[in-house]
């Protein structure tokens, strides 16, 4: 009895070694998911920071330029920043509704505007949301996997404590350290992703509420300028 005891080792490494087959499973998915989530954190936090310098810049030339026509000039086709293809689309818009003779109606002119920025806007917040899924998933279901896997090791041990006859702590300590082995490793999977997708999606609703803002000052530009006949 003593020398089964002995072998077991309580380090992270020994205990996944111990582990059945199952359990094996279980925490590679988890580490898995853990690492996938950590590539995503990163990648996210990243593009929100340039996705903002890049807003900035946009702002700073959009407020200096000398008219609407001669910003729009300037910037591509198809530009990649989200302000940038907000303006495109909405200057566009307004140009073919000053085409059709719509100019007439202030009212029409400013629910296709506020409808096609609005549509621009949509597609960016989902764009940028790509992926969060995957840790809203992580961070609720992680806990759930970490604490089938701990009901799982302890019924195993308890197994092999009846078909041992021992109570000493000595047999039982390292089959339930490894089933709550699980629990630690959904929870080290789990917290990261829970606080980066709040912390994410926060910065992802400052950034549409930034594009909402521009829309709505947009909008105002534009139906001022139909206003004046131009």
């Amino acid at each position: 009895m003593h020398n089964e005891v002995v072998h077991h080792s309580i380090s992270m490494m020994g205990m996944f070694q111990d582990s059945d087959l199952f359990m094996k499973i279980l925490i590679l998915g988890l580490l898995l998911a853990s690492i996938w989530c950590w590539a995503i954190i990163f990648d996210k936090l990243i593009m929100l920071k340039k996705l903002r310098e890049r807003m900035k810049y946009f702002e700073d030339n959009f407020w200096h330029a000398r008219s609407l026509s001669d910003f729009e000039k300037r910037l591509p086709k198809k530009p990649k920043e989200p302000l940038a293809q907000i303006f495109i689309n909405a200057y566009q818009e307004w140009k073919h509704l000053i085409s059709e003779k719509a100019k007439n109606s202030a009212i029409k002119v400013e629910e296709r505007l506020e409808k096609v920025m609005q549509i621009t806007i949509d597609r960016q917040i989902e764009k940028m949301e790509t992926r969060m899924i995957f840790l809203a998933s992580t961070g609720s279901v992680a806990p759930l996997l970490g604490l089938f896997g701990t009901v799982w090791g302890i019924m195993d041990a308890f197994n092999a404590i009846g078909a041992t006859q021992s109570t000493n702590i000595a047999a039982v300590a390292p089959g339930v350290a490894e089933a709550l082995f699980t629990t630690a490793v959904g929870l080290i999977a789990a917290i990261p992703a829970v606080i980066a997708y709040n912390k994410i999606m926060h910065d992802i609703d400052r950034v549409a509420g930034r594009m909402e803002t521009f829309a709505n000052e947009l909008t105002t530009i534009l139906s001022a300028q139909n206003h004046k006949g131009e």
